[in-house]
């Protein structure tokens, strides 16, 4: 079956990158009806595409903007969804690159697998200049073996049944709409908050190892931090997702496991800088679970996210 498919995409101050990454979609074997950008601060935007043609070239590309005080992870995707009539959505973020062609046909596939499944989201290979550690990461995260996750998984996979990332991930319209989409206020992780919703609403998550882009991060220790509190806000916010299962565990899990792994690689003295970045997620993580407990202002500074707060 020939399904209509939409690219959702979140632009903010984009670089070169992001026309990469338009040209990449446009050269998908499965057609694209629409590029829909949802662009936070519209004076950065066309600084970009100037000269460029792209916005002459390509007339499916849908252009929103808005300021920075209105993004929010899950209003702003809900929002681009309304602009969508498609059967499926593709989620991407502008620092996703498509290895190939057949990215977009890979993710529906996955989601035409079985009737149930609500969201399939890509494997994520790491950029050329991405640390060793950061590489392990991206490894122990998405593997080169696709998975089907339902409920019935939450006891062997823990917090890891709800994983889905909208770096790059396919939704099924009809389901989207049944389960209520995402939700409207969320400081980060609105992409889990909406498999777990789904799982336990019946529905299952898929991974599709096959579609594949390039993504990773090369954060400074401050940065996890920050982050990470956001993640533990997040987790906070939403526990009727995230009480029946730990995140702690397959933290330690992953940290266990890449120590190894730069011993087995000799990369030796990465471990110091694996323990202090472990450390700074953790404590990130353990002060946003807390986040009603603390003055205002820490929270505004230990946040990632300035503008959630105010």
């Amino acid at each position: 079956m020939q399904y209509s498919v939409d690219v959702i995409l979140l632009t903010y101050k984009p670089g070169e990158q992001v026309l990469e990454l338009i040209r990449a979609l446009e050269e998908q074997t499965y057609p694209i009806r629409k590029i829909i950008i949802m662009n936070t601060e519209e004076r950065y935007f066309y600084k970009l595409f100037y000269g460029t043609g792209f916005l002459e070239k390509y007339k499916n590309i849908e252009i929103h903007h808005l300021s920075e005080k209105e993004f929010d992870h899950g209003r702003t995707r809900a929002k681009a969804v309304q602009y969508s009539k498609s059967d499926i959505f593709v989620c991407m973020t502008q620092d996703a690159i498509p290895v190939d062609d057949r990215l977009v046909q890979y993710l529906v596939e996955a989601l035409d697998r079985q009737e149930n499944i609500a969201a399939a989201y890509a494997r994520q290979l790491p950029l050329p200049d991405c640390r060793e550690i950061e590489k392990y990461t991206r490894s122990f995260n998405y593997p080169d073996q696709s998975l089907v996750k339902s409920a019935a998984d939450m006891e062997r996979l823990g917090i890891k049944t709800f994983f889905c990332s909208n770096v790059c991930a396919a939704y099924n319209r009809e389901i989207y709409e049944t389960i209520g989409g995402f939700v409207k206020r969320a400081i980060f992780n609105e992409d889990m908050v909406y498999a777990g919703h789904a799982v336990t609403a019946g529905y299952s998550i898929a991974y599709a190892a096959d579609a594949k882009v390039r993504h990773s991060h090369n954060y400074t220790c401050m940065q996890q931090f920050h982050r990470n509190f956001d993640l533990g806000v997040s987790q906070a916010e939403h526990p009727e997702v995230f009480e029946a299962v730990s995140s702690e565990n397959e933290g330690v899990k992953l940290v266990k496991s890449t120590i190894k792994h730069l011993k087995r690689t000799k990369n030796w003295l990465q471990i110091p800088y694996l323990i202090l970045s472990s450390g700074c997620k953790l404590i990130g993580y353990q002060l946003g679970k807390h986040y009603q407990s603390l003055p205002k202002g820490i929270v505004k500074w230990c946040s990632a996210s300035k503008t959630y707060w105010n």
